[in-house]
């Protein structure tokens, strides 16, 4: 069969791709080995949110008595949690079967195998093999769990990110190492529901991308919560011969044991590149990413790769954004490259935290001058009518031109929040101008209006 698109992986960057190519006029396949919507939908950003919600619930109710309810004790259900989350992951999977078929897309099931001269290699799970080619190929393989030496996954006490959504029976302890988005959300989610967590993080704070004031309120919460967190520390070895885990961590104070029953291994991702053809077809990689240009064409013309397995930031909504742009490009338009500055980023625990732009200290090193403002959620009125006074809005503005040079948010529904501060970082919008624009009252995103107004000495509720 020959296409005039053809996309390897159906993740948030390769269905999207799709969609993108058809609505184009592009005749269009997409190829997957397992199933549609890829990790994100079926292993990451979906189902693990399904299971955050049913952590959310199961806090609520505990705290039940707080809001004036009196409700008997209740316990958690793991099994119907996990049970949901696969549901909603399983829904979302089907959706995105509809979106093919609406958008006239050929689902070819089946591991892809690059080929010079712009084809592809298929073979199905019977071992059958068919050829397609197209007048473009674009890679959205994506990306798996990393492993470290110290932490090789067996599936059983030493699991992965997709072990921790499935797990036959909730564990009563665990360690999570690594405190980046999927280690801090599954930390949160753990011992929400009554497993005794412990937190392992190598840099010397959580979420290490964060800015330091959020990195450090969301561990006061997280200790509040009763996560035990450790940072500066390194996971060593792990002794799995007993019925548990024997975890040697070595911390700024010395080499430490601990013992449980899993452990979580959440310390990146590494791109899926083995065996998908890239050495037959001569397309460089760089330090385990395909090497792309800004319209994400390889170095070998009609091959072009996007999300997880290029250098970008490994998130969903890069990921489709990415596959817009390159689409666009093959078909003739003028997209504008992305700007890897302006990309939200969010982690789901609780509190949520969320950001774009510059933190504080990248503001200093690069030598800016900056008005820093900043609104606690123990001001909000919204925040004490939900009860949850965790957290704050941070905005760091341009100190000549206004212009909002990073946001740093962490609270309830900051996630939702954060696409108001992008907007306004891609609109060019300055502080003066975002203290004018009349938020609704009561509400958290009232916040942001009043953090502008502390950086420029107008905040009216603090």
């Amino acid at each position: 069969m020959s296409y005039d698109v053809i996309v390897l992986g159906s993740g948030p960057g390769g269905y999207v791709a799709a969609i993108r190519a058809s609505q184009l006029g592009l005749k269009t396949a997409i190829v997957e080995r397992e199933s549609l919507g890829g990790i994100c939908l079926n292993w990451g950003c979906i189902p693990t949110k399904a299971l955050l919600k049913s952590a959310n619930v199961f806090e609520y109710i505990t705290h039940a008595k707080d809001y004036g309810i009196t409700v008997g004790a209740p316990k958690a259900d793991f099994g119907g949690m996990v049970k949901r989350s696969r549901e909603v992951a399983d829904s979302n999977s089907k959706g995105i079967a509809f979106l093919m078929k609406k958008n006239k897309i050929d689902v070819v099931m089946g591991t892809g195998k690059l080929l010079p001269g712009r084809k592809l290699e298929v073979t199905d799970d019977k071992g059958k093999k068919q050829t397609l080619d197209a007048k473009h190929i674009i890679i959205a393989t994506g990306a798996r769990s990393r492993e470290l030496p110290a932490l090789k996954q067996d599936g059983k006490k030493i699991i992965g990110y997709r072990e921790a959504m499935v797990l036959p029976e909730q564990p009563k302890s665990m360690v999570v190492v690594g405190s980046g988005a999927i280690g801090s959300e599954f930390a949160y989610f753990y011992n929400a529901i009554g497993t005794k967590v412990t937190l392992v993080e190598f840099m010397p704070h959580i979420v290490p991308v964060e800015d330091e004031e959020v990195s450090k309120q969301l561990e006061k919460s997280f200790k509040k919560q009763g996560i035990e967190v450790m940072t500066g520390s390194e996971v060593t070895k792990v002794d799995t011969k007993g019925k548990g885990c024997k975890v040697t961590v070595k911390t700024p104070k010395g080499e430490q044991v601990i013992e449980c029953d899993i452990v979580l291994s959440a310390v990146g991702i590494v791109a899926n590149l083995e065996k998908i053809g890239l050495e037959e077809v001569g397309i460089a990689t760089d330090k385990g990413k395909i090497v792309v240009n800004a319209m994400y064409a390889t170095n070998i013309p009609g091959y072009y790769a996007i999300g997880d397995c290029t250098p970008g930031q490994a998130l969903a909504h890069v990921a489709s954004a990415e596959g817009i742009i390159c689409v666009e490009k093959i078909a003739g338009q003028d997209p504008q490259p992305l700007d890897y500055n302006n990309i939200p980023g969010c982690t789901y625990c609780s509190p949520e935290v969320a950001s774009v732009g510059y933190t504080e200290k990248q503001c200093k090193e690069k030598g800016l001058e900056i008005k820093v403002g900043k609104f606690p959620y123990s001001a909000s009125g919204k925040a004490k009518a939900a009860g949850n006074t965790d957290g704050f809005v941070k905005l760091i503005f341009d100190a000549k031109y206004g212009e909002l040079l990073g946001a740093h948010m962490i609270g309830l529904n900051v996630t939702e929040m954060i696409a108001e501060a992008v907007s306004i970082r891609k609109l060019e919008t300055t502080g003066h101008e975002i203290i004018k624009t009349v938020h609704p009252h009561p509400t958290m995103s009232e916040a942001i209006m009043e953090a502008a107004a502390q950086a420029y000495g107008e905040v009216i509720h603090l």
